[in-house]
């Protein structure tokens, strides 16, 4: 693949100058971070996942950081993670691919024969699709309910007094498996700010695991938050721009 850097314009991904050894440089800089979060946290090492976000840059860059010693990556465009996935079918085996984006009904085929995570399950009609259209030849697809942890009105995510029923409900669709929770709340400043709205749902995930459902991942903390998360209870953080860089939407516009 060489160490060039990468340029690309009016293709539907951002345009990334960062070289191999750059995007190398920026993964493992997370890396540190999350392990200090830890440290500092009481937390085991390693207790913490870091899901690479790849959205908007193309497979060069994905190929890049995998060589690094990564190997799962989240999108949130469908159609342009499935090109991605296709683009990089020689390193199917070793790689995990989170969807982390709306799901639209329409949508939910792709997504169930080409991911093998989702974590945006806020309504019980996508959770029927995903499981009707799983492939018997693939696995379980692991599935997160996504929860408003803040109540935005116009968010994605089931409300919190609505996360219990929902996650009943997957429970028992045999194509799928609940593995935890994600959110996505506003960004607010400061660690304490930060702790106070990650604090609902660390208090919804432990309460699932005390009820035995077998919930291992709680999916919250970005770039700019992570060791707040980290410090609530995250299992794993998601995080894309610290890595690869500042995106450029315009071409999904």
């Amino acid at each position: 693949m060489g160490g060039g850097a990468w340029a690309r314009k009016n293709t539907g991904v951002s345009m990334t100058t960062a070289t191999a050894a750059d995007l190398k440089r920026h993964w493992q800089a997370v890396r540190d971070r999350i392990a200090a979060a830890e440290q500092a946290a009481g937390r085991p090492a390693g207790s913490v996942s870091l899901l690479a976000v790849s959205k908007t840059f193309g497979p060069e860059a994905v190929a890049a950081v995998q060589a690094a010693g990564q190997t799962a990556f989240g999108e949130n465009y469908i159609q342009e993670a499935v090109t991605k996935i296709q683009t990089l079918s020689s390193a199917r085996a070793e790689l995990t691919w989170h969807c982390i984006g709306p799901v639209q009904s329409n949508k939910t085929r792709l997504v169930a024969k080409h991911f093998d995570w989702v974590q945006t399950v806020d309504r019980l009609k996508v959770a029927q699709r995903l499981n009707e259209q799983r492939p018997s030849d693939l696995p379980p697809l692991q599935v997160c309910v996504q929860v408003n942890v803040d109540g935005g009105v116009s968010k994605s995510g089931v409300t919190l007094a609505g996360a219990d029923e929902l996650a009943e409900a997957i429970r028992e669709l045999p194509r799928l498996r609940l593995r935890g929770l994600m959110c996505i709340p506003d960004p607010v400043q400061g660690f304490a700010a930060q702790c106070a709205v990650f604090a609902p749902a660390q208090a919804l995930f432990q309460r699932w695991q005390q009820q035995g459902w077998g919930v291992d991942t709680l999916s919250m903390g970005m770039s700019g938050d992570l060791e707040a998360a980290v410090a609530s209870g995250a299992t794993l953080v998601r995080v894309g721009s610290a890595i690869f860089g500042a995106r450029d939407y315009s071409a999904k516009a």
